[in-house]
């Protein structure tokens, strides 16, 4: 399996991650990546970076010689409306936006109410990934979450740093078995992403792609084998 993408990463700016922006770029270009992103926590998140942050991303390359380097935020959804940290004025700048629940910043409730909070985020135009729908912690309803990333032209994660092991979310494989059934079924595209907060850690899929097989996911719906599906999903080819 071919694997050119790895879009959900963390620099020192998150807070609590440990490489700068360059040792990140210069890991993914290691690996080979074509399209890599930095993708920082958004300010609900203790210790993250504020609103100005990401207002000034314009000033960076988005070329590291071959590789496209895409700048974005991992959006906290904070209530069971699927509100979220940043307004859309700065979301429409951002190249790509993830968002997802995170126990610092959102309370979990029944399954039908931490449901209503992924689909409520999914509603907003400039959110393109949900990150982790994993945690047990949260249950959710997958067959709503799967047909919701369908009609609002949504990519689901599967998350490689959840998956390994001593991870606090548990286990999520049974999780996202089902998961992957249903969006083969409603032919929803999926990323394994790595959720990297240290360089050596930039790529690394092993986890992921591992479930994935196991699910016998079709490589053409699965973004990191045809980053070419990022085409009809992300803020930056949208603006172009």
């Amino acid at each position: 399996m071919l694997d050119k993408t790895d879009l959900h990463t963390h620099t020192i700016a998150s807070g609590h991650a440990y490489s700068t922006r360059k040792e990140m770029i210069e890991a993914a270009a290691t690996k080979g990546l074509e399209v890599y992103a930095i993708t920082e926590h958004a300010p609900a998140m203790p210790g993250s970076c504020n609103s100005m942050y990401f207002m000034n991303y314009r000033a960076l390359p988005r070329k590291h010689g071959e590789m496209t380097v895409l700048y974005g935020v991992e959006l906290n959804i904070l209530d069971y409306e699927g509100h979220v940290d940043l307004p859309e004025s700065i979301l429409k700048e951002m190249d790509l936006a993830l968002a997802s629940l995170h126990t610092p910043c959102f309370t979990a409730g029944s399954r039908a109410e931490n449901t209503r909070a992924y689909i409520g985020a999914m509603k907003n135009p400039y959110i393109n990934f949900i990150a982790h729908p994993d945690d047990a912690r949260m249950p959710v309803d997958y067959e709503q979450l799967v047909k919701a990333a369908k009609e609002y032209n949504v990519i689901l994660e599967v998350n490689n740093a959840s998956l390994s092991p001593g991870s606090f979310r548990g286990d999520p494989r049974e999780i996202y078995h089902e998961m992957l059934g249903l969006c083969i079924k409603y032919q929803v595209p999926v990323v394994m992403d790595s959720d990297a907060h240290i360089d050596t850690a930039v790529g690394a899929h092993d986890y992921a792609r591992e479930v994935l097989e196991r699910a016998n996911f079709p490589e053409e719906l699965l973004v990191n084998v045809h980053p070419e599906i990022l085409k009809d999903y992300i803020n930056y080819y949208c603006k172009k």
